[in-house]
């Protein structure tokens, strides 16, 4: 199987062969919690992706892999991160670690998708490539996309982006302009990309990958943004996190007498918190990141219907892990940004940035690079526990919306409780397209997907269950049923039957030590054949090499 970079290359298809073809839209948000959005019980306005699970299928038990990189690796691929290089983030620890890159082993939606006839076009961050200043053969332009605009890194400041990238040539000097926002830029440029292909190709499927970076700190946003938020969050996490529970319950998204997560004793409680109105400020502009990618969604939606095209595509949103947790402590903030991208130091005004999380100093503008901190990642992930990085429900559990009017019956099975996870995703769209898997790349092999198609229980019906599994940064759980076996790195293994404790509040592990035993044993069994590399082997190699470890 080849991977052309020019669109010329690309096989065409008529009127009638394309019939019944949807267009594929998947959406990713990053690190955008699961309760954030309006249709999963938050008080951001969303009414765009709202629209899509309103009318569509919203997914409730539904997991990515608790870190950036490792998610878009198994969403591309249809594999566990592991299997494709990309364990940890796009850090080159070959060849005794992982070596941050798409293997060349592996198959991306936009390869198979290509291959059966569709356009691709990818807008937004990929974060899948060790090198992001020579072109090299795990860019999306090599990877089956025959259109890319966006970033090679995984964060940093949104009015002047590193690696900001359309096709193969930098184009960093795009953020000097004073009116450079990367949300809108995403947007806007997918936008492009469907009326353009609408024009050139319109009997074409096409494939568009909108991977925002919003809400990923640091916390810049539209100061009208921000403030229609205007004391929405005086009221603290401790209130907002009950209100929240009580809209999902209310939805049908949760059952009812779910209980709400015990505060993370690290979380103090909010008539106990300090620089209040900081505090408040910090979520507001979290909440105006949300918002704005909203608005970018809106702008794709009504392309699409504008065109003919919207009922006849399938739209995915999801998000690539749980609300983030991490903190940017002013005195070692640069160490720690630096680890994934270089601190832009001076606005475009010449101003001097300040970094961290500065009480007082509010954030949202150019000059600021703050975080919302684990306080606020608590409310994002409500009714669950910890964070992204971690494998319980805070760090895994995303709301995942599909709307597609001409091959699913939403009022069917308007919300759908069934597990499911990130590897499920290439085998639906290659599903829906009526596309193959395919057995080789190039002259490699592929290893067959790991997942299964989710439209049989997304039109109603059942298909067969599989055990979920994740491992990250030594971080590891097993999903069986409604068992879960979880474990944070170097404590014991905890269990939880989620089907009376989905925010996992009940270790039932000494009550069951034979089902703990089937279940590690089963994990230990995925971990081996996916090419898991122990936690302490990676600690070991950064202490040999001298490294500093990846942010945690």
């Amino acid at each position: 199987m080849t991977s052309p970079t020019s669109p010329d290359r690309s096989p065409t298809r008529s009127t009638a062969d394309r019939r019944g073809r949807p267009d594929v839209v998947v959406i990713l948000a990053d690190d955008m919690g699961y309760s954030d959005i309006g249709c999963f019980g938050g008080e951001i306005q969303t009414p765009h992706i709202d629209r899509i699970g309103r009318e569509g299928v919203r997914l409730t038990q539904f997991y990515n892999t608790a870190r950036c990189s490792p998610s878009r690796a198994s969403l591309m691929t249809g594999l566990h991160p592991h299997q494709v290089g990309v364990g940890i983030l796009n850090f080159d620890d070959a060849p005794d670690g992982y070596p941050g890159d798409l293997a060349e082993e592996s198959v991306t939606i936009a390869e198979a998708l290509r291959e059966a006839g569709y356009a691709t076009y990818l807008s937004g961050k990929w974060h899948l490539s060790s090198d992001m200043d020579t072109p090299n053969d795990s860019w999306p332009t090599r990877r089956g996309f025959e259109r890319f605009f966006g970033t090679l890194e995984g964060a940093g400041s949104f009015y002047q982006p590193r690696t900001l990238t359309r096709q193969e040539t930098n184009v960093e000097e795009e953020g000097e302009d004073p009116s450079f926002f990367y949300t809108d830029a995403t947007s806007e440029q997918a936008v492009r990309f469907i009326e353009e292909h609408d024009r050139d190709r319109a009997d074409d499927p096409f494939f568009l990958y909108l991977a925002y970076t919003a809400p990923h700190w640091p916390l810049h946003a539209h100061e009208d943004d921000i403030d229609r938020y205007q004391g929405r969050f005086d009221a603290g996490w401790d209130r907002l996190r009950q209100e929240r529970l009580d809209r999902l319950v209310k939805e049908g998204l949760l059952e009812g007498g779910t209980e709400l997560a015990e505060r993370d004793p690290r979380v103090p409680a909010w008539d106990d918190a300090a620089d209040k109105e900081w505090e408040a400020r910090r979520m507001e502009v979290y909440a105006a990141q949300v918002d704005r990618m909203d608005q970018g969604v809106g702008q794709v939606l009504d392309t699409l219907a504008r065109l003919g095209r919207l009922d006849n595509t399938l739209v995915v949103f999801l998000s690539d892990n749980g609300g983030c947790a991490e903190e940017m402590p002013p005195e070692s903030v640069k160490d720690f940004v630096t680890a994934f991208v270089p601190l832009k130091e001076q606005t475009r005004e010449g101003e001097t940035v300040v970094p961290g999380n500065v009480p007082g100093l509010m954030p949202g503008s150019e000059a600021t690079y703050q975080s919302y901190g684990r306080s606020w990642a608590h409310l994002s992930n409500t009714p669950f526990r910890e964070y992204k990085h971690w494998v319980h429900e805070g760090g895994i559990a995303t709301p995942l919306l599909v709307r597609w009017p001409e091959g699913i019956d939403a009022s069917v099975r308007p919300v759908l409780d069934r597990p499911f996870q990130l590897v499920d995703v290439l085998p639906t769209v290659l599903d829906a397209a009526g596309a193959a898997y395919p057995e080789r790349r190039g002259d490699v092999a592929v290893p067959p997907a790991e997942g299964r198609s989710m439209l049989p229980a997304l039109r109603g019906g059942d298909g067969p269950e599989a055990d979920l599994f994740w491992e990250h940064e030594g971080n590891s759980a097993v999903r069986s049923g409604s068992w879960k076996l979880v474990r944070k790195h170097g404590l014991p293994w905890e269990l939880f039957d989620l089907s009376v404790d989905r925010t996992e509040q009940h270790d039932r592990a000494v009550d069951h030590p034979e089902l703990v035993a089937d279940l590690e044993s089963r994990y230990e069994a995925w971990a081996q054949r996916c090419g898991v590399i122990p936690r302490q082997t990676v600690l070991d190699l950064y202490a040999r090499r001298g490294k500093g470890l990846p942010p945690e």
